[in-house]
Protein backbone atom coordinates (compact mmCIF):
# COMPACT_ATOMS: atom_id res chain seq x y z
CA UNK A 1 0.00 0.00 0.00
CA UNK A 2 2.79 2.45 0.74
CA UNK A 3 4.15 2.11 -2.24
CA UNK A 4 0.96 2.27 -4.34
CA UNK A 5 0.50 5.93 -2.22
CA UNK A 6 3.96 6.81 -3.78
CA UNK A 7 2.81 6.60 -7.49
CA UNK A 8 -0.68 8.20 -6.90
CA UNK A 9 -1.06 11.32 -9.04
CA UNK A 10 -3.83 14.09 -8.37
CA UNK A 11 -4.43 13.45 -11.87
CA UNK A 12 -4.70 9.66 -11.38
CA UNK A 13 -7.46 10.36 -9.72
CA UNK A 14 -9.38 12.84 -11.48
CA UNK A 15 -8.59 10.28 -14.54
CA UNK A 16 -10.28 7.42 -12.25
CA UNK A 17 -13.17 9.75 -11.15
CA UNK A 18 -13.82 10.45 -15.03
CA UNK A 19 -14.19 6.68 -15.51
CA UNK A 20 -16.64 6.04 -13.12
CA UNK A 21 -18.58 9.31 -14.32
CA UNK A 22 -18.86 7.59 -17.58
CA UNK A 23 -19.27 4.59 -16.65
CA UNK A 24 -21.99 5.04 -13.79
CA UNK A 25 -22.83 8.88 -13.42
CA UNK A 26 -21.52 11.58 -12.17
CA UNK A 27 -24.29 10.78 -8.99
CA UNK A 28 -22.53 7.63 -8.83
CA UNK A 29 -19.34 9.49 -7.72
CA UNK A 30 -17.97 8.98 -4.16
CA UNK A 31 -14.44 9.15 -2.40
CA UNK A 32 -14.50 5.28 -1.60
CA UNK A 33 -15.33 4.26 -5.22
CA UNK A 34 -12.66 6.59 -6.40
CA UNK A 35 -10.24 5.14 -3.56
CA UNK A 36 -11.43 1.21 -4.75
CA UNK A 37 -10.91 2.14 -8.63
CA UNK A 38 -7.02 3.36 -7.88
CA UNK A 39 -6.35 0.53 -5.57
CA UNK A 40 -6.35 3.08 -2.27
CA UNK A 41 -8.15 3.48 0.62
CA UNK A 42 -10.55 6.56 0.53
CA UNK A 43 -8.46 8.59 3.28
CA UNK A 44 -5.44 8.21 0.78
CA UNK A 45 -7.13 10.67 -1.73
CA UNK A 46 -7.14 13.36 0.58
CA UNK A 47 -3.37 14.08 0.19
CA UNK A 48 -4.18 14.85 -3.83
CA UNK A 49 -7.69 16.14 -3.67
CA UNK A 50 -9.31 18.39 -0.79
CA UNK A 51 -12.65 16.90 -0.34
CA UNK A 52 -14.97 15.92 -3.17
CA UNK A 53 -16.09 19.43 -3.78
CA UNK A 54 -12.89 19.49 -5.24
CA UNK A 55 -12.35 16.32 -7.50
CA UNK A 56 -15.43 17.62 -9.07
CA UNK A 57 -14.21 21.07 -9.81
CA UNK A 58 -11.18 19.17 -11.22
CA UNK A 59 -13.52 16.66 -13.57
CA UNK A 60 -14.97 20.02 -14.70
CA UNK A 61 -11.78 21.43 -15.61
CA UNK A 62 -10.58 18.37 -17.80
CA UNK A 63 -13.76 18.45 -19.47
CA UNK A 64 -12.85 22.04 -20.79
CA UNK A 65 -9.34 21.56 -21.21
CA UNK A 66 -10.97 18.64 -23.34
CA UNK A 67 -12.67 21.69 -25.39
CA UNK A 68 -9.96 23.27 -26.35
CA UNK A 69 -9.64 26.95 -26.60
CA UNK A 70 -11.02 29.27 -29.80
CA UNK A 71 -8.60 29.78 -31.90
CA UNK A 72 -7.17 33.69 -32.49
CA UNK A 73 -5.61 32.79 -36.22
CA UNK A 74 -9.04 32.31 -37.82
CA UNK A 75 -12.06 35.05 -37.91
CA UNK A 76 -14.16 34.68 -35.08
CA UNK A 77 -16.83 32.98 -36.72
CA UNK A 78 -14.98 29.77 -37.33
CA UNK A 79 -13.57 29.73 -34.10
CA UNK A 80 -17.30 30.15 -32.35
CA UNK A 81 -18.08 27.16 -35.20
CA UNK A 82 -15.03 25.12 -34.49
CA UNK A 83 -15.67 25.62 -30.55
CA UNK A 84 -19.26 24.89 -30.73
CA UNK A 85 -18.16 21.55 -32.28
CA UNK A 86 -15.24 20.11 -30.23
CA UNK A 87 -17.59 21.19 -27.16
CA UNK A 88 -20.58 19.14 -28.48
CA UNK A 89 -18.57 16.43 -29.38
CA UNK A 90 -17.09 15.83 -25.74
CA UNK A 91 -20.61 16.46 -24.24
CA UNK A 92 -21.66 14.24 -26.30
CA UNK A 93 -18.89 11.23 -25.40
CA UNK A 94 -19.66 12.27 -21.62
CA UNK A 95 -23.23 13.05 -21.39
CA UNK A 96 -23.31 13.30 -17.91
CA UNK A 97 -21.14 16.54 -17.91
CA UNK A 98 -23.86 18.57 -19.43
CA UNK A 99 -25.29 19.56 -15.76
CA UNK A 100 -21.85 19.88 -14.52
CA UNK A 101 -19.90 22.02 -16.56
CA UNK A 102 -21.57 25.74 -15.37
CA UNK A 103 -22.50 24.21 -11.37
CA UNK A 104 -19.04 24.47 -10.52
CA UNK A 105 -17.77 27.40 -8.29
CA UNK A 106 -14.03 27.17 -8.53
CA UNK A 107 -12.94 27.40 -11.98
CA UNK A 108 -9.94 25.63 -12.87
CA UNK A 109 -6.67 26.43 -15.15
CA UNK A 110 -8.29 24.82 -18.21
CA UNK A 111 -11.55 26.64 -18.01
CA UNK A 112 -10.23 29.95 -17.05
CA UNK A 113 -8.14 29.74 -20.32
CA UNK A 114 -10.98 28.51 -22.53
CA UNK A 115 -13.52 31.56 -21.34
CA UNK A 116 -10.84 33.90 -21.86
CA UNK A 117 -10.63 32.36 -25.34
CA UNK A 118 -13.87 32.49 -26.51
CA UNK A 119 -14.17 36.35 -25.44
CA UNK A 120 -10.90 37.38 -26.92
CA UNK A 121 -12.19 35.90 -30.37
CA UNK A 122 -15.47 37.74 -29.82
CA UNK A 123 -14.08 40.73 -29.09
CA UNK A 124 -11.21 40.56 -31.72
CA UNK A 125 -14.33 39.77 -34.32
CA UNK A 126 -14.93 43.40 -33.35
CA UNK A 127 -17.94 42.40 -30.86
CA UNK A 128 -18.57 45.12 -27.89
CA UNK A 129 -18.20 43.97 -24.11
CA UNK A 130 -22.08 43.75 -23.66
CA UNK A 131 -22.60 41.94 -27.08
CA UNK A 132 -19.57 39.60 -26.62
CA UNK A 133 -21.49 38.58 -23.22
CA UNK A 134 -24.71 38.04 -25.43
CA UNK A 135 -22.64 36.10 -27.73
CA UNK A 136 -21.15 33.79 -25.21
CA UNK A 137 -24.20 33.20 -23.18
CA UNK A 138 -26.67 32.59 -26.57
CA UNK A 139 -24.06 30.16 -27.87
CA UNK A 140 -23.25 28.38 -24.59
CA UNK A 141 -26.78 27.59 -24.03
CA UNK A 142 -27.15 26.43 -27.08
CA UNK A 143 -24.44 24.03 -26.87
CA UNK A 144 -25.14 23.08 -23.51
CA UNK A 145 -29.18 22.44 -23.92
CA UNK A 146 -28.85 20.65 -27.44
CA UNK A 147 -26.81 18.65 -25.45
CA UNK A 148 -29.25 18.17 -22.86
CA UNK A 149 -31.66 17.36 -24.82
CA UNK A 150 -29.88 14.86 -27.25
CA UNK A 151 -28.54 13.25 -23.86
CA UNK A 152 -32.36 12.59 -22.80
CA UNK A 153 -34.04 11.27 -26.13
CA UNK A 154 -35.53 7.88 -26.32
CA UNK A 155 -32.74 6.98 -29.19
CA UNK A 156 -29.20 6.65 -29.75
CA UNK A 157 -29.02 6.22 -33.57
CA UNK A 158 -31.39 5.97 -36.77
CA UNK A 159 -32.64 2.41 -36.43
CA UNK A 160 -33.80 3.18 -32.60
CA UNK A 161 -35.29 6.52 -34.26
CA UNK A 162 -37.31 4.72 -36.65
CA UNK A 163 -38.86 2.10 -33.92
CA UNK A 164 -39.86 5.08 -31.32
CA UNK A 165 -41.46 7.43 -34.16
CA UNK A 166 -43.16 4.14 -35.82
CA UNK A 167 -44.29 3.20 -32.71
CA UNK A 168 -45.74 6.43 -31.84
CA UNK A 169 -47.26 7.33 -34.78
CA UNK A 170 -48.65 3.90 -35.64
CA UNK A 171 -51.90 4.21 -33.03
CA UNK A 172 -52.35 7.85 -34.00
CA UNK A 173 -55.35 8.77 -36.17
CA UNK A 174 -54.59 10.83 -38.83
CA UNK A 175 -57.29 12.73 -38.85
CA UNK A 176 -56.25 14.21 -35.41
CA UNK A 177 -52.96 14.39 -35.30
CA UNK A 178 -52.32 15.04 -38.95
CA UNK A 179 -49.04 17.32 -38.49
CA UNK A 180 -47.45 15.10 -36.07
CA UNK A 181 -47.92 12.30 -38.46
CA UNK A 182 -46.93 14.35 -41.01
CA UNK A 183 -43.84 15.32 -39.38
CA UNK A 184 -42.63 11.83 -38.34
CA UNK A 185 -43.25 10.03 -41.51
CA UNK A 186 -42.01 12.43 -44.06
CA UNK A 187 -38.84 13.88 -41.70
CA UNK A 188 -37.84 11.51 -38.76
CA UNK A 189 -38.63 8.40 -40.86
CA UNK A 190 -36.84 9.10 -43.98
CA UNK A 191 -33.58 7.30 -44.52
CA UNK A 192 -30.24 9.47 -43.23
CA UNK A 193 -32.43 11.44 -40.72
CA UNK A 194 -30.08 12.38 -37.88
CA UNK A 195 -30.80 14.82 -35.09
CA UNK A 196 -27.32 15.21 -34.68
CA UNK A 197 -27.65 17.52 -38.08
CA UNK A 198 -30.35 19.58 -35.98
CA UNK A 199 -26.75 21.23 -33.66
CA UNK A 200 -25.38 22.05 -37.45
CA UNK A 201 -28.51 23.91 -38.49
CA UNK A 202 -28.64 25.65 -34.75
CA UNK A 203 -25.69 26.89 -34.98
CA UNK A 204 -25.30 28.40 -38.36
CA UNK A 205 -28.44 30.54 -37.07
CA UNK A 206 -26.95 31.80 -34.48
CA UNK A 207 -23.59 32.58 -35.84
CA UNK A 208 -25.32 34.27 -38.84
CA UNK A 209 -27.53 36.46 -36.30
CA UNK A 210 -24.73 37.41 -34.43
CA UNK A 211 -22.46 38.01 -37.91
CA UNK A 212 -26.39 40.15 -38.80
CA UNK A 213 -25.46 42.03 -35.12
CA UNK A 214 -22.48 42.85 -35.59
CA UNK A 215 -22.40 44.27 -39.33
CA UNK A 216 -25.11 46.57 -37.85
CA UNK A 217 -22.85 47.94 -35.19
CA UNK A 218 -20.43 48.84 -37.47
CA UNK A 219 -22.98 50.95 -39.71
CA UNK A 220 -22.14 54.72 -39.71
Amino acid sequence: MPARRETLTRAAIVDAAFDLADASGVAALSMRRVGQAVGVEAMSLYHHVANKDDLLDAIVDRIFADFGTASPEVDWRTSMHDRAHAARRVLRAHPWAVGLVDSRPNAGPATLAHHDSVIGALRAGGFSIADTGHAFALLDSFIYGFSSQSANLPFDDHRSAEAVAEGLIHPLPTDVFPHLVEFATQHVLKPGWDFEDEFEFGLELILGGLERLLSAKRRP
